[in-house]
């Protein structure tokens, strides 16, 4: 196992452990050392060359999100969410080759992953709108469109004959707790607290951004 991919795994529990103790300063130092981390990996794995450079963005982008969150989640959320868009979009085009194809199982996922994020996206809107911040409305519809695009893309490469079995398995489980994480951000900050929510969100976009960067080293390395 390599020695980033270690490292970023073992920042990634500290993290979870300074939330879980409320260790601000531990906290400071574990959570954007979690991205410097997969960036070095990646970078030495891949060297950033071709479809890989897109994904070396996203995870600066990630990083910068990190950061602005890390100071206040309330003062910071829309420039948090617009890093986060932009590191979306970054992972969309690592994945462009993949929205070109259209097969049985990408139609499929079009039509699973569009009704459950119509009625995700209903419910935490109607709580956007409910708490009078309405200019989030807006931002927070883009950030899921683009969001279950990236989703759909990743797991595209299941049915992708270029692409390695276990890479596929990688990014798809890593994009899908990537979503999740956002979902449990999202729920729990508009709409209803969730017990342990903080600790369960950065669980599920940690172990998702390992599971994306290890998936595409292990294809492209």
């Amino acid at each position: 196992m390599n020695i980033w991919l270690i490292l970023a795994l073992v920042f990634a529990a500290l993290e979870a452990f300074a939330l879980w103790k409320n260790w601000e300063r531990l906290e400071y130092v574990a959570k954007p050392a979690v991205m410097v981390c997969l960036f070095i990996w990646l970078y030495l794995g891949t060297g950033l060359q071709g479809l890989t450079f897109w994904f070396g963005l996203g995870v600066l982008f990630s990083l910068a999100g990190d950061v602005l969150l890390m100071i206040s989640l309330d003062r910071m959320f829309i420039f948090g969410l617009i890093a986060f868009l932009s590191a979306h979009v970054a992972y969309l085009f690592g994945f462009q080759n993949e929205l070109r194809e259209v097969n049985a199982w990408s139609v499929l996922l079009i039509v699973i992953l569009s009704i459950n994020a119509l009625r995700v996206m209903r419910r935490i809107v109607s709580a956007v709108r409910a708490k009078g911040q309405t200019r989030l409305v807006n931002p927070v519809v883009l950030y899921s469109v683009v969001i279950t695009v990236m989703l759909y893309a990743a797991m595209t490469t299941i049915s992708n004959p270029e692409w390695k079995t276990g890479a596929s398995f990688l990014v798809s489980v890593g994009a899908f707790l990537f979503y999740l994480s956002d979902i449990i951000l999202a729920w729990n900050k508009f709409v209803a607290p969730i017990k342990n929510g903080r600790l369960l969100n950065i669980a599920a976009y940690h172990l998702g951004q390992i599971g994306l960067i290890a998936g595409v080293v292990s294809q492209f390395g």
